[in-house]
């Protein structure tokens, strides 16, 4: 098969893993920067033109899109699928996964356990806010936050009432959660792949640190996961219709709670963790969807 990876850098380490598992299982690989690709609108013959040819005779995509690109990078994605090529991550389910609000409403509708959270339109009704939230200590987090940028603990109502009025005055959307104090600054990736459960890691933040992000300085390591916690996982991916996704949970008295869901999980952290080949279940997946 002839198949695209769309990302910026063809070096990075997901990038580069996709790309040999491409090669290993005999199809043909490109890596293409969908910030350089030109949309053309025509009627009833979609097309697109990158760099100096139109793409062409491809059967499958792999999106890498990252979060500052999600609107150009869902457009890309939408294209290739008017032009009839299967996506491993559908555009609709990486644009409502980018909405951190949308994705929310759409796990709760399916029965997905999450933390307590306030959504407001710059309320000056701080109190009300936090008390819906569970009371202190709350999490805050900007919407568009990513890699635990934009993610505060307010320990203190007089802590949270500051930096909430403080985004409410930057015109900062934010969203508001209880704070998972028995999850001891550790969270669970588990990675999916159509359907499936392909690998799990547990992360757990430095010390002093309540966010688990690798990026932050947490380390990770293979834990295998409850009845509850997969299924929580395959559940949340199938709610946001992704094919591959990173599901983000907590373990907590009352179950696992999902916190994100990742339509482009990077492949470093959850293969050195876990030592499987991620990126072969990624291109089988393809082998078994896309129509030569």
């Amino acid at each position: 098969m002839k198949i695209g990876i769309l990302s910026r850098n063809a070096n990075l380490y997901s990038t580069r893993r996709l790309v040999e598992s491409c090669l290993k299982h005999g199809h043909q690989v490109e890596v293409i920067d969908h910030l350089k690709c030109n949309i053309l609108i025509e009627e009833e013959l979609p097309r697109l033109y990158y760099v100096d040819h139109y793409l062409e005779g491809f059967d499958a995509i792999i999106p890498r899109i990252g979060a500052s690109v999600t609107f150009y990078g869902t457009a890309v994605v939408r294209q290739f699928e008017m032009m009839g090529v299967f996506s491993a991550v559908k555009s609709r389910g990486l644009a409502d996964s980018r909405d951190k609000l949308r994705s929310l409403q759409l796990l709760t509708k399916s029965g997905i356990g999450l933390p307590k959270t306030v959504f407001t339109n710059y309320s000056k009704n701080v109190e009300s806010i936090i008390e819906s939230a569970g009371g202190v200590p709350i999490v805050i987090k900007l919407l568009e936050g990513t890699q635990g940028l934009g993610v505060v603990l307010a320990d203190t109502k007089k802590a949270a009432t500051s930096v909430l009025e403080a985004f409410n005055g930057l015109k900062a959307r934010v969203i508001v959660q209880e704070f998972i104090e028995e999850s001891g600054g550790a969270d669970i990736r588990a990675f999916v792949v159509d359907g499936k459960v392909v690998g799990a890691m547990k992360r757990q933040g430095k010390q002093g640190e309540f966010r688990s992000n690798l990026h932050r300085g947490g380390t990770s390591q293979i834990i295998e996961l409850s009845e509850a916690e997969e299924q929580a996982a395959i559940r949340s991916a199938k709610a946001l219709n992704l094919g591959v996704a990173g599901v983000d949970m907590l373990q907590s008295s009352r179950g696992p709670l999902v916190l994100e869901v990742n339509s482009s999980p990077g492949l470093e952290g959850i293969e050195h963790a876990t030592r499987l080949d991620i990126a072969d279940e990624i291109i089988k997946f393809i082998e078994r969807n896309a129509k030569q």
